[in-house]
């Protein structure tokens, strides 16, 4: 079950950052300027805002598996019509409809972990899982402009077809691997078990202060992440690396975040948790500092810190929202779509407002100041929710 989950995150780490090394040649085949990319990028989380809650509702009621191939179905959907995208305005609609599968993969791994895996375990299974979407760009950076535009003749679209193919095989094997009678009896036992009106199990969640706070501390997360997973290749070029070599370093974050997912939310124990996201915080604050420096090693260890960061922020804040006991695996599945239906309010800002300040000023300087400045708001939110 950990295998088949990481390997739907993967596909849906390879989905949404396919366009971010093909923003050159989509920028000019459509003939779009960057802010208009930006709101591309943004496109799919603007949708999975208004998904994901009922997404956590359906995950709860009809079980992992049934959801989650569908999910990835539509994913792959998103991909072959982003592949067939000749306006600004259909690529945009292509890129939307992703936001209506991705919550499901989203509110479904942890859902999935909650029930399979307990204590340090689950931890450690949460750090797993994470790897694939981390993989799945690692995968879309790697192959995307030093294998498969070469090999399509520099054409974008087959290459988006590819990595549609690709999400489609990985939902049947979800389906395969599923189908063990273990976790089908899971699901009959799930199904079985009273349940409160979905409605009212929202209001308890968002009555308790720490639920809230999480939410705020979830939004500023992933603009962060988003933000500077879209943009990092081409803010990258702009530093002066040529296109190959911008794709190449913009996969060390990746790469670092790899190591982190499977080491640091091992350490993410509940007496030391904050302490962990202080330090995750720690990490982001001087990636979006040094990330300003020219190549060399300053750049790299900015690179790297990005890595340490982005690899375990989303992973803590969900352990620490799904092992509270008023959540447990039962409404593991709610939180989780209220978490990253708050999230993904960053998601789609993130890309946005990066893309239209480095349009408005002509680089990254200043959307890099204004990263730091959210950074140091998420650190005073720990703070508190410490407290």
């Amino acid at each position: 079950m950990l295998a088949g989950v990481w390997l739907l995150y993967a596909c849906f780490g390879l989905t949404a950052g396919s366009l971010a090394p093909l923003v050159g040649p989509i920028t000019r085949d459509l003939g779009i300027g960057y802010a208009a990319m930006g709101a591309v990028f943004g496109a799919w989380q603007l949708v999975y805002i208004v998904a994901a809650a009922p997404g956590g509702a359906a995950m709860d009621r009809f079980g992992p598996r049934r959801t989650l191939f569908v999910a990835t179905m539509v994913i792959v959907a998103s991909g072959l019509l982003r592949a067939s995208a000749e306006s600004y305005g259909f690529l945009l609609f292509a890129v939307a409809i992703f936001g209506l599968g991705g919550p499901l993969i989203s509110v479904g791994a942890p859902k999935v972990i909650a029930l399979w895996f307990e204590g340090k375990d689950r931890a450690f299974a949460m750090g797993v899982y994470i790897t694939g979407p981390s993989l799945g760009m690692i995968s879309g950076l790697a192959f995307t402009n030093p294998v498969l535009m070469p090999l399509f003749d520099q054409d974008w679209r087959m290459v988006l077809s590819v990595y549609a193919g690709v999400t489609a095989l990985a939902a049947f094997v979800w389906l395969v691997l599923s189908a063990h009678p273990e976790a089908r009896a899971i699901e009959r036992r799930l199904a079985a078990e009273p349940r409160q009106p979905q409605m009212l199990v929202y209001k308890e969640l968002l009555r308790l202060p720490t639920v809230r706070l999480m939410l705020l501390l979830s939004v500023g997360v992933f603009f962060f992440n988003h933000g500077l997973n879209n943009w990092l290749p081409t803010l990258l070029r702009t530093s002066g690396l040529e296109p190959k070599a911008a794709d190449l370093w913009a996969m060390i974050p990746t790469l670092i975040g790899v190591a982190g997912s499977l080491l640091i939310p091992r350490l993410a124990t509940p007496e030391r948790r904050f302490h962990v996201l202080i330090g995750l915080l720690v990490a982001a604050l001087a990636a979006t500092v040094l990330l300003h420096s020219d190549p060399g090693p300053m750049l790299g260890l900015g690179l790297a810190m990005q890595g340490i960061a982005r690899s375990s922020l989303m992973t803590v804040a969900i352990l620490i929202l799904v092992e509270m006991p008023e959540i447990g695996p039962r409404r593991a599945g709610a939180a989780s779509g209220l978490f990253f239906s708050a999230a993904e309010i960053g998601g789609v800002t993130g890309p946005l407002a990066l893309g239209a300040i480095s349009e408005a000023t002509g680089g990254f300087t200043l959307a890099l100041y204004a990263l730091s400045g959210v950074i140091v708001t998420l650190m005073l939110l720990t703070l508190r929710l410490k407290r």
